[in-house]
């Protein structure tokens, strides 16, 4: 049954949930919070604790996303073979026994070991959770859900990331060992609900008797000229957005805006900010509307918080500066709440039950590829001293996504745009 029902504030989107989409809601920040401890934290760790030079610790952490991405097809197969549940639950053992190994790693095969074990749980924790989340709920309560979800991820990440600021310490190696069992025992929580008041749901259906092509497999799915342009979008997106977070952004400020790193600190924590406050107001006013009409108001957004940026490289080391790279990340994250309730959901309208795990696999690795992209020719650019050639990739990217947005609409129908299809009324 597709539910549509337009909620008025937090309480009546609460309200209309199912009980099983409120057990999903009401743990995520409590269980991204070891995450946030020591996402931000992990190559200081493996470089000034343990002692690895900068290049092997860099290319350790690269190892999260290189396996995230290689398991993220299989996984999305099981999903849909064996549900979501049980992958899930494999996924975050993996996690807690990688972030277990990490915690005592002294030598860079410990560390490597884990740091695959997390990229297993990566690679199929994004289409798992988000399979099971869309068996739970449909229609117009499903984007709102995506949103909120997101909103409270960012929340447990950026409360983990103000405490393992104050807590963690070099010169104090057993602070990082706690923060990473803190992070293993965080997934227990989820494992908790997936064993015991989630038990029942099943995201794994067999396909309708007669039914080939497009329902099939991944080379089926892909041929979809809508999953086409939206896989399309989400590695731009990436590319421009998250891909660039943890380098492109952070190297352009202290080189060319030439801000001390508490300024990046203070753009990170007005990023959680913004989206955690603006997010259920913007999906309140998305709702109803063609998503990919807001994908396009996005791309605005974002060409505009790059060229915000930029700007700041015209006064560097100076307080406009500072402030320029804060409001940077502040316009950025408005884009962020526009971008992550529609994406998935149109991914999840297009499936069916008998496919959304590879449907959901196929968004992953988009997300995945442009975030793995992105570093690397923020690097390339930077390191030859090229900063406007820079800024100009991210903006005509930007825009590219906007004209993307509008190949989609031609190939989608309205439903699964985002627009709920009144009945005619009846004499």
């Amino acid at each position: 049954m597709r539910q549509d029902a337009r909620v008025n504030g937090i309480r009546g989107f609460w309200r209309a949930l199912p009980t099983e989409g409120r057990w999903l809601l009401s743990t995520v920040a409590i269980q991204t919070l070891g995450r946030g401890l020591t996402l931000p934290f992990t190559i200081i760790y493996l470089h000034e604790v343990r002692g690895f030079d900068l290049a092997l610790s860099g290319t350790l952490m690269g190892l999260i996303a290189v396996v995230g991405l290689i398991v993220t097809g299989p996984g999305g197969s099981l999903i849909d073979r064996y549900g979501a549940r049980t992958i899930l639950i494999i996924g975050l053992a993996s996690m807690i026994a990688g972030c277990t190994l990490l915690a005592f790693a002294t030598n860079p095969g410990v560390a490597a070991v884990g740091l695959v074990l997390i990229g297993v749980n990566f690679g199929v924790s994004w289409p798992g959770f988000n399979a099971l989340i869309a068996s739970v709920v449909s229609g117009d309560l499903r984007q709102q859900y995506f949103g909120i979800n997101f909103a409270l991820v960012n929340l447990g990440i950026g409360i983990g990331g103000v405490i393992g600021g104050f807590y963690v310490n070099v010169e104090a190696p057993e602070t990082f060992t706690v923060i990473f069992l803190v992070d293993a025992a965080s997934c227990l929580i989820p494992v908790a609900l997936l064993l015991g008041p989630l038990r029942h749901v099943r995201t794994q259906s067999v396909a309708p008797a007669g039914e080939t092509g497009e329902a099939s497999g991944y080379l089926q799915i892909i041929r979809r000229p809508a999953v086409i342009w939206v896989s399309l979008l989400t590695f731009v997106a990436m590319f421009v957005g998250y891909g660039q977070m943890e380098g492109g952004f952070p190297a352009f400020a202290r080189q060319v805006a030439e801000v001390p790193t508490s300024t990046i600190g203070f753009a990170f924590a007005a990023n959680t900010l913004v989206i955690v406050l603006f997010q259920f107001s913007v999906l309140k006013w998305i709702s109803g509307k063609r998503r990919t009409r807001v994908m396009w108001i996005m791309a605005l957004v974002w060409a505009a918080s790059w060229l915000l940026l930029g700007a700041t490289g015209l006064v560097p080391d100076t307080i406009a500066a500072s402030i320029g790279v804060i409001a940077f990340m502040s316009v950025f994250a408005f884009g962020e709440t526009l971008l992550q309730p529609t994406v998935p959901a149109v991914y999840n309208d297009l499936a069916s039950d008998h496919n959304r795990g590879r449907y959901n696999a196929v968004n992953a690795a988009a997300f995945q590829g442009g975030a793995i992209a992105g570093p690397i020719a923020a690097g390339l650019l930077l390191d030859h001293g090229l900063h406007a050639v820079f800024i100009g990739v991210m903006v005509v990217c930007c825009l590219g996504i906007g004209v993307m947005a509008l190949a989609l609409e031609r190939r989608i129908t309205p439903s699964v745009n985002g627009v709920v299809e009144t009945q005619p009324a009846v004499d």
